[in-house]
């Protein structure tokens, strides 16, 4: 309500008892008291009565089924915030550990690291034969090897049962410098 201390009080008594006088100022306290206290009662009924009218015209039930609906559980929001937790605490150094992976998925992991490190022989090879030759373009540059490279096929798993399909491990018996010549 009203935020008055002491000091406002005195000074609105002492205003009050110049103005009005000291003999009709008990009189004016008294239907000052009534008039704040029917100014209560009407507030407090009026209250009453917008909250009967509410109760009555289904607001309350209406206000409810807003606050279900507009839960952040109930639209997903809580998972697209742990998702977003996660990405945010993703690290992909690490990512794939500790985790239980099938034996297609292990030895296509093989596979490929297989492929890698002979792409990678590969390439350190055919680099140290450039440098041993010395081949080097009269303006400093090395110059363009037009030919085409071996293209590195993915392979797919063969299907259970299936003898026939070359196994992706198949060409892993070739080294590095043969592959060049092919």
């Amino acid at each position: 309500m009203l935020d008055l201390g002491w000091s406002e009080l005195l000074v609105i008594g002492v205003v009050a008892l110049i103005v009005v006088g000291p003999k009709d100022l008990p009189g004016m306290f008294k239907q000052l008291g009534r008039f704040t206290a029917k100014m209560r009662s009407m507030a407090r009924d009026f209250s009453r009565a917008m909250e009967d009218a509410a109760k009555e015209s289904g607001v309350g039930d209406v206000a409810g089924d807003l606050k279900k609906v507009a839960n952040a559980k109930s639209l997903g929001l809580d998972k697209l915030k742990e998702a977003a937790d996660n990405f945010e605490n993703w690290d992909p150094g690490k990512a794939g550990e500790g985790k239980a992976v099938g034996p297609e998925t292990a030895k296509m992991t093989q596979e490929r690291a297989e492929q890698a490190r002979l792409i990678r022989e590969a390439s350190d090879a055919k680099a140290r034969a450039r440098i041993e030759a010395g081949e080097t373009a009269g303006d400093g540059e090395a110059p363009r090897d037009d030919s085409p490279a071996p293209a590195a096929e993915p392979s797919a798993p063969p299907a259970p049962g299936d003898d026939s399909a070359p196994s992706a491990g198949a060409d892993s018996s070739v080294s590095a410098p043969e592959a060049d010549k092919k």
